[in-house]
């Protein structure tokens, strides 16, 4: 249930054996272990329901104290807080009493709402998830009322979004869950780094804990729905402190927010006033007013009002997109919106069909400034001249990429990996898989200190290896002319 910030959870997790009987309930399979707390599927006379297990007795007593204090946010949040369909269902609570068991004796059970899964394994997928903006306007409704309440949620993501057996959407995990004072409310500095607002990495601890507000629930809501628009985090990164370092140099003003130019225009906006950098901005985007922004989205009649008020609020769209740090949105020829125009010449001989992708690729899997699309479409079009069917079984290299499949087989999205796949490659899995692998391989190139470009020792890295780069100081004989070509190809494709 995510990375603390300055708190030890690892021990916060308790098994509890298939079999085992608790007042009239027996443990069917895991669920869940997280960061605090183990949820378990029980039956009790043909009645299912999830039972989460927040230990006592394998902790220290400051993990008792931090665990003592989450535990009766929860209670008190379901005990408090109007029902409501977008939020889980506490039913009873109980104290395990078995002394035989260490780990269990004293343990607090809370008995909840039985789903089907997480969101979080629809987001790990890698991929926009079907849905998606349901999904969001439901979200939006269960914080609302939440925050009509009184209430913060304090750990939104999509591992405590639930979907249930109906299709329907409930927030769940209310261990962070804290009842306003005001504007603020109060909790100590944890929660999950990819989710936690700027805002919360900063403030000054007090008696009471560090004050937070509703705008660190919208923040959270904006990773999270792009996740579900895009299957990917709006900050580039391959772990949270890289996409964590990311979202600092954003929000102090030293790098755009960049947003995946395939999401709509609309989306776009929703997305990056969730995002907004500082608390003040975003506090004027309330859940209520998402809701209907979302729907408007969900139907399909945001583009359709842009277009009618186009000539009065360009101008002023322009200025607000810019000083939100977000990347405008080139015109092509015509003055039809290109939304991969910032990144890649309009008019070059790449593909239209994979040019949102090769954006995707050089932009979203790490912050190294020397990944970057023009490098990528450079690549494909030395590898293979965008030519998607290619096939070299003396050298096992297939597609657009050249990839060899068994190494393909490892930067692939998380449903995929492990399993070697077959030719014909998939060109837009092939692109991406070229982006991640270039992360991969773009720091250490940077950590070798050649002098010379290090755009072009990457690319022959992808060609070689970097061991081969670094024993030759930069680009080896055997690969000057491909490396030629990929500089020509990227003067070709960068935006003048």
């Amino acid at each position: 249930m995510g990375a603390s910030t300055n708190v030890d959870t690892s021990a916060w997790a308790v098994s509890v054996p298939v079999g085992y009987l608790l007042h009239g309930w027996e443990v069917i399979r895991p669920l869940a272990t997280g960061s605090w707390g183990s949820v378990y599927e029980c039956r009790r006379a043909g009645q299912a329901a999830a039972l989460k297990f927040l230990p006592t007795g394998t902790l220290t007593p400051r993990q008792f104290n931090h665990l003592a204090a989450m535990t009766l946010r929860e209670v008190r949040s379901h005990g408090e807080l109007a029902r409501h369909p977008r939020l889980i269902t506490l039913s009873e609570t109980f104290t395990v009493d078995d002394p035989e068991s260490r780990e269990l004796d004293g343990a607090t059970v809370i008995v909840m709402d039985l789903a089907d899964r997480s969101l979080a394994e629809l987001t790990g997928l890698g991929k926009p998830v079907p849905d998606a903006p349901r999904f969001i306007i439901e979200i939006c409704e269960g914080l609302a009322h939440m925050h009509a309440e009184g209430w913060l949620h304090g750990d939104l993501k999509p591992s405590n979004i639930l979907l249930m057996p109906d299709g329907s959407i409930r927030l769940a995990d209310f261990g962070l869950t804290t009842e306003l004072d005001g504007s603020h409310a109060y909790l100590p500095r944890a929660g999950s780094m990819d989710y936690l607002a700027p805002e919360r990495r900063s403030e000054p601890m007090t008696v009471e804990g560090a004050a937070v507000r509703v705008s660190a629930d919208i923040w959270a809501l904006g990773i999270t729905a792009y996740q579900l628009l895009t299957g990917s985090f709006p900050f580039p990164g391959t772990t949270w402190r890289g996409r964590s370092s990311a979202a600092i140099e954003y929000v102090e003003g030293r790098a755009p927010l960049v947003l995946d130019p395939g999401l709509s225009e609309g989306w776009r906006a929703w997305v990056s006033d969730c995002l907004a950098p500082t608390h003040s901005a975003r506090s004027q985007h309330n859940a209520r007013s998402l809701i209907d922004r979302a729907k408007a989205l969900a139907a399909g009649r945001w583009r359709r009002r842009w277009s009618r008020r186009r000539k009065v609020l360009v101008s002023a769209a322009a200025a607000a997109t810019l000083t939100a740090g977000v990347i405008a949105v080139p015109l092509a020829a015509g003055g039809h919106a290109d939304p991969t125009g910032r990144w890649l010449r309009a008019g070059s001989d790449i593909p239209r069909q994979y040019r949102k992708t090769i954006v995707q690729a050089g932009t979203s899997y790490c912050h190294e400034k020397i990944v970057t699309p023009a490098l990528i479409a450079a690549m494909l079009k030395a590898e293979s001249g965008f030519n998607a069917d290619l096939s070299d079984p003396a050298k096992d290299e297939y597609g657009i990429a050249r990839w060899t499949p068994s190494i393909l087989q490892f930067y692939l999205p998380p449903d995929q990996l492990g399993k070697i796949p077959k030719p014909p490659l998939d060109p837009y899995e092939s692109i991406r898989a070229m982006g991640r692998y270039l992360c991969k391989m773009a720091p250490e190139i940077q950590a070798l200190h050649i002098p010379g470009d290090h755009q072009l020792d990457l690319a022959a890295a992808y060609r070689s290896s970097v061991e081969k780069v670094a024993s030759a100081e930069g680009v080896a004989p055997k690969w000057q002319a491909y490396i030629a070509n990929v500089s020509k190809y990227m003067r070709d494709y960068k935006p003048r």
